[in-house]
C-alpha cells in the first residue's frame, strides 16, 4: 500500500477544505476536521480521513446541513437535550458537552440526549473529554443494520459502539471504544481495502456461511462479539441511543436512509458521573490501588493506552495515498 506523510496540521486542514468545499460552514467543519485530526493522531484510522468521502456524500445529497446550528436544552437539572437539526455529530458534542459537564460536576450524575444527528465517528472523544474533566463518561449509539443477533443470519442491529472512560488524575484516563459487533465496519472495509483477512467468527457472507474474506463479510453480515453476550449489548445499545433518545433504531434509519453511503440520521446517549461526589473523598486512591494491582500483571495494558502513547508523536502520519488523491479532488 502507498502512503503519503501529512502532518497533523495538513490532515486537519484537508478535512476542513473538503468539507468547507462541499457545503459546510465554518464551525461545522472546524469541529469535523478536529475529530478528524485527533483520530489520525491517534492511530484510529478508520474514522479519520477514510470518513471524509462519506461526509461528503452525506452533504452532496443533502442528507446532512452543513450549516444547521445545534439546540441545547436541559429538560431537568440532570437531564439535557441537544437537537442537532441535520447537522454531523462532532459540532452537536462540542455544543452540549461542555454542558453535560457543568451538570454532572454540580450534582453527581447527568444524562444527555443527542438527536436529529449524523453520527460517523469514533465515540471515545466524547468519554474522554468528560475524564479529563474529573467525570466518568459512557456513550452509545445505534447505525444502519450490519449485526445478525444471536442465533440469527439477518441483520437488525447496527455495530452499535459503547465508549467508557474512567478518570485517572496525573496518568492518561481509562478509555474503550468498541463495536458490540465482532469487528467495526469501517475496520472491515479498510481490511478489504488493503487485501486482508479478517478472524473467523467476524461475519458470514451473502449465503450465511462464515468466511474471513472482509469483502464478502461487507456484502454479507456481521456477527455480534462473544456470541449471546455481545447480542445482548447490542440490544442494549439499540434501546439506550434510540429508545431512550427518542430517535430511530438502526432498521428504522435504513428504511429512512437515502443511500448515499453517508451517515444514517439516529441518536446518541451521553451519561457523566462525578466520583467525587457519588465515591466521595480518597475515591482517586482506591482506584489507583486497583490500577497498581492490574498493570502489574504482566502482559496487561490499560485501555486507551495505545492511543495516549500514540499522541505523544508530534510527527507526520502515513495516510494511504490513494485516499489522500481522493480527498484532494474533492477540493
Amino acid at each position: 500500500m502507498s502512503t503519503t506523510d501529512l502532518t497533523l496540521d495538513e490532515i486537519h486542514a484537508l478535512a476542513h477544505d473538503a468539507m468547507t468545499a462541499n457545503g459546510c460552514d465554518a464551525a461545522n467543519a472546524g469541529a469535523l476536521a478536529d475529530i478528524v485530526m485527533r483520530a489520525e493522531r491517534d492511530g484510529s484510522h478508520s474514522h479519520g480521513l477514510f470518513r471524509i468521502p462519506g461526509y461528503v456524500k452525506a452533504l452532496k445529497s443533502g442528507k446532512v446541513d452543513g450549516t444547521a446550528s445545534p439546540t441545547v436544552t436541559k429538560k431537568t437539572p440532570a437531564v439535557i437535550t441537544c437537537e442537532g437539526h441535520g447537522c454531523f455529530a462532532p459540532l452537536a458534542q462540542a455544543t452540549a458537552l461542555p454542558v453535560l459537564a457543568e451538570a454532572a460536576q454540580e450534582i453527581g450524575i447527568a444524562a444527555l440526549s443527542l438527536t436529529g444527528i449524523h453520527h460517523f465517528a469514533a465515540l471515545w472523544p466524547e468519554t474522554e473529554y468528560l475524564a479529563d474533566r474529573g467525570l466518568v463518561g459512557i456513550a452509545c449509539t445505534a447505525y444502519m443494520p450490519m449485526v445478525a443477533p444471536v442465533g440469527s443470519s439477518t441483520k437488525l442491529f447496527g455495530t452499535n459502539p459503547i465508549s467508557f472512560a474512567w478518570p485517572r488524575p496525573g496518568h492518561g484516563p481509562v478509555c474503550y471504544d468498541m463495536a458490540t459487533a465482532a469487528m467495526a465496519m469501517g475496520d472491515i472495509q479498510i481490511a478489504a481495502r488493503d487485501g486482508r483477512e479478517v478472524p473467523l467468527g467476524t461475519g458470514l457472507d451473502a449465503d450465511g456461511h462464515a468466511t474471513t474474506d472482509p469483502a464478502k463479510i461487507a456484502a454479507g453480515v456481521l456477527l455480534p462479539f462473544g456470541g449471546y453476550k455481545g447480542s445482548a449489548i447490542a440490544l442494549m445499545v439499540e434501546l439506550l441511543a434510540a429508545g431512550l433518545t427518542g430517535e430511530r433504531f438502526s432498521y428504522e434509519a435504513k428504511e429512512h436512509d437515502n443511500g448515499d453511503g453517508g451517515p444514517p440520521r439516529g441518536g446518541e446517549m451521553v451519561i457523566a458521573m462525578s466520583p467525587e461526589l457519588i465515591a466521595g473523598p480518597g475515591w482517586e486512591a482506591h482506584v489507583e490501588a486497583f490500577m497498581d494491582k492490574l498493570t502489574s500483571l504482566e502482559g496487561v495494558r490499560v485501555p486507551g493506552a495505545r492511543r495516549h502513547k500514540n499522541r505523544l508523536d508530534a510527527g507526520p502520519r502515513a495516510i494511504n495515498s490513494a485516499l489522500v488523491e481522493t480527498i484532494r479532488g474533492l477540493l
